[in-house]
């Protein structure tokens, strides 16, 4: 029986052969390039057979390759095979881009294809430049996998809310007035904002049309005098309607946008972000005059929470983290004493985390990984394919809540029995590096590269790295993923750099991943705060926002420095004070051994 991903590649060369198409791209991208997208446009997925979040999959008559990054290598190897689809591992030595892939293996006279809402502008340009001078043709118009995807989801059109004003810190127009002072600092008369997170902190919206991600498929256009927000009707109630009345936003359908963009009066430059924006509405933009293709002012004003959010977030990172441990707690008892699974443990966490007070939805789907698959590090269990758990080896869980008041993001491993010596010193390592992050401190000016170091060492002097960054930002009632800070020791150019600032909240998350045996990962949540400051600058720093145990039982301190040891002591001293009122009886003791002193 032929593999369901050699059948739909097979169809879909015969579909580019009818039009005409050498080469077709298939990113993992909605129309707003999101990281994680609605069922209808996981058309990666649908041909191929991979679910990871990030990969891009490049289609001829000779060769499918998918591009994916380090988080995702073990997960793509074992879904795709018997695909014939060839993986690239992005990062890896000797491994092309897949600009670098087509300008070696497109001929002249030969078409490139791709769906121009899905590709962003970004990356068309880059496409642009590689085949500057030479006759390849771009096509870009068209979705040709839609006529192929016969059960294809409808676009989803959730209900919008909005988000209560003492929840928010600043009004929808407060938020305006700073974005258009922004806009005329860059001389910018129009503002096109295609990112769905961005649209949705602006106007204090938040909707379900990503699962996990409160977001509103959206656009908004903004100029000095007006705000219109394109958006599905279906999304609107009435009081909907009136909110933005209110706030003087004017709402057009959705799939008006290129219409308007081709119509509208245009007085000066537009600004838009060519990483977000798409191919196909760049193009639209450019013909009209002048474009500003730097990132949207609203990353950086989004990233810097203010004194509401920040007080919100600290009380649901502490509900979270309770919630957490106890959990944990519960896992420890009861491993190998009654039927567990990857699956089942993940449900009674997300249960307990709904019972919190404000939960909305979960802010991603649990991972929930024992042994082996912790190497995966975005492993998924379901009902029909996940692993027993037993009293032996570690078990790791990667979670977050949607609350009314925050989004939250939290990793722990823990030994649910006996563990090797190599075993514990990778826990012991990985731990080290996440406290010392949390301790660091910098001058204002750092970025994430500046400190990304305090937290790889520790396994950097064992010739051991994990593939990915070591945190990201996270959203307020909104995405787990945000940016535009981030820590990491790689310059890459499409992301740049930004400076850590105050109010800031950034994850903390090393780990150790081997293929076959064991995955790692220890992870806090950070707050970016300002410390001293005397003749030599503004010194800053971290605060916790995270406070569940580090698992003693899978420490071993002959792999600590005395100062990791102190700084180990001095956390788990946090957590108990933290989380002490909310525990009592046996949970209580618990608590006690689970942060006694080493």
């Amino acid at each position: 029986m032929m593999n369901t991903a050699k059948q739909r590649i097979e169809a879909l060369r015969g579909a580019l052969k009818q039009e005409g198409i050498d080469f077709y791209i298939v990113p993992t991208a909605d129309f707003h390039n999101s990281e994680y997208v609605d069922g209808y446009f996981k058309v990666r997925e649908f041909l191929s057979g991979f679910t990871g979040s990030n990969g891009t999959l490049v289609v001829s008559a000779g060769e499918a390759g998918l591009w994916t990054d380090g988080r995702y290598f073990v997960q793509a190897e074992r879904e795709l095979a018997g695909s014939d689809i060839t993986l690239y591992r992005m990062g890896e030595e000797g491994v092309p881009t897949i600009q670098e892939y087509l300008k070696k293996n497109v001929s002249d006279g030969q078409t490139i294809g791709f769906d121009g809402r899905v590709i962003s502008a970004s990356f068309g340009k880059k496409l642009e430049k590689a085949f500057e001078g030479r006759n390849v043709s771009m096509v870009y118009e068209r979705d040709i996998v839609d006529t192929l995807w016969t059960d294809r989801p409808a676009i989803p059109a959730s209900r919008v809310w909005a988000v209560p004003e003492d929840l928010c810190g600043e009004t929808a127009a407060q938020k305006l007035a700073r974005v258009r002072e922004k806009m005329k600092a860059e001389n910018a008369a129009h503002l096109l904002v295609s990112k769905l997170d961005d649209i949705m902190w602006l106007y204090n919206i938040r909707a379900n049309d990503v699962a996990c991600n409160p977001v509103a498929l959206s656009y908004t256009f903004i100029s000095m005098e007006e705000a219109v927000l394109f958006i599905q009707k279906d999304a609107l109630t009435d009081e909907m309607r009136g909110y933005f009345r209110d706030n003087n936003i004017v709402c057009r359908e959705y799939a008006e946008l290129p219409g308007f963009l081709e119509e509208c009066a245009v007085c000066g430059k537009i600004w838009c972000a060519e990483s977000d924006v798409s191919y196909l509405l760049y193009r639209l933009v450019t013909k009209r005059g002048g474009v500003i293709g730097k990132d949207s002012p609203i990353g950086l004003l989004k990233a810097v929470k203010n004194p509401v959010e920040l007080e919100n977030i600290r009380k649901y990172y502490l509900l979270d983290s309770a919630a957490l441990t106890k959990f944990l707690f519960w896992m420890k008892k009861n491993a190998g004493k009654m039927q567990l699974d990857e699956y089942s443990a993940a449900k009674k966490l997300d249960g307990m985390r709904a019972e919190i007070d404000g939960f909305i939805e979960l802010s991603f789907d649990t991972i929930s990984a024992y042994g082996a698959n912790a190497a995966m590090m975005h492993y998924e269990a379901t009902a029909e394919d996940k692993a027993e758990i037993k009293a032996e080896g570690f078990y790791l869980v990667d979670s977050g809540g949607q609350y009314r008041g925050a989004t939250t993001d939290v990793t722990r491993t823990i030994a649910l029995g006996p563990v090797t010596d190599e075993m514990k010193k990778h826990f012991t390592k990985t731990a080290c590096g996440m406290l010392r992050l949390a301790d660091a401190k910098f001058l204002y000016g750092c970025t994430g590269r500046n400190v990304d170091i305090m937290a790889r060492l520790p396994l950097w002097e064992c010739y051991i790295d994990y593939k990915c960054g070591t945190g990201h930002g996270i959203g307020y009632i909104l995405n787990v993923h945000e940016g535009p800070q981030s820590i990491r020791w790689k310059y890459v150019a499409d992301i740049g750099e930004t400076l850590l600032e105050q109010g800031m909240i950034v994850s903390d998350e090393p780990g150790v991943y081997i293929e076959g045996s064991h995955g790692i990962r220890t992870e806090n949540v950070l707050e970016v705060v300002n410390e001293v400051k005397n003749g030599d600058g503004q010194f800053m720093g971290f605060r916790h926002l995270t406070y569940v145990p580090i698992d003693l039982d899978a420490i071993d301190t002959s792999y600590m420095e005395a100062s990791d040891i102190r700084k180990l002591n001095d956390y788990h001293a946090q957590v108990y004070e933290k989380l002490a009122p909310y525990f009592e009886g046996e949970e209580l003791e618990q608590l006690k051994a689970a942060t006694r002193a080493v």
